[in-house]
């Protein structure tokens, strides 16, 4: 089993939901973290939670569907901390509605932040690991990425796309030791799927953040021989 203590993790999206969940869970394990996100009130807000816990925090803002703002970013995350050893890429966003009735640039924001928001920062870490030959990519995407739905062509386009660009990262980099898993939870009882209306019925009965944050430690806690390739997370019974 892996020790996490003293590693250090980049997580974006981490200022709500399943990266500010991911963010704690790390921490309580040793971990140094830099989350980001695009509200800068959050995100000091989680940092200050996360070194109460005793290890090191920063942020940066900057939204991952841009990619100056991803390399300056970036940039700044590693001057920090000097280096990252585990990239979870979980920022994402949704939107719900027919081909006809979505409109154009509603529709190309999502596939921006999710599909080349992971592209964009993964480009960036990327090098840094392979240097170190060691590390861990951690890739969000959705069982909306395993099946289409009616009103959701945007967001599993995107989430598709995850998985395809995650497969081919995996086979390209495990070479050099570095590990990456793509994992595809179902509905969870974050932030977005409460402003989404996923969650009107018992929201206690679905996932929730800190158990996909489970999730993630034990993966990465998986000796640096073993490497899950990919999961999926599903409540029991929502």
């Amino acid at each position: 089993m892996e020790n996490l203590t003293g590693k250090k993790a980049l997580i974006t999206g981490g200022a709500r939901g399943l990266g500010k969940a991911t963010a704690i869970a790390l921490a309580k394990e040793g971990v140094n973290i830099a989350i980001t996100g695009r509200n800068e009130e959050n995100l000091k807000q989680v940092v200050a939670e996360l070194k109460e816990l005793g290890v090191q925090a920063t942020y940066q803002v900057f939204d991952v569907a841009n990619y100056t703002d991803v390399q300056k970013g970036v940039t700044a995350i590693l001057k920090d901390f000097g280096s990252i050893d585990i990239l979870v890429n979980n920022a994402g966003i949704a939107a719900f509605g027919s081909v006809i009735e979505m409109d154009v640039e509603t529709w190309k924001s999502i596939i921006d932040t999710n599909l080349m928001g992971t592209y964009y920062v993964t480009k960036e870490v990327l090098p840094h690991l392979i240097e170190k030959n060691e590390g861990d990519i951690v890739i969000v995407s959705s069982t909306a990425g395993l099946n289409g739905s009616a009103t959701g062509s945007s967001y599993s386009a995107s989430k598709f796309g995850v998985i395809g660009f995650a497969d081919s990262l995996m086979r390209e980099v495990r070479k050099h030791n570095i590990r990456v898993c793509t994992l595809m939870p179902s509905t969870i009882a974050s932030d977005m799927s409460r402003e989404l209306k996923l969650t009107d019925g018992d929201p206690e009965k679905v996932l929730q953040p800190e158990d996909f944050a489970e999730l993630i430690v034990a993966n990465l806690k998986l000796p640096r021989r073993a490497m899950l390739k990919s999961g999926s997370l599903w409540s029991t019974n929502p």
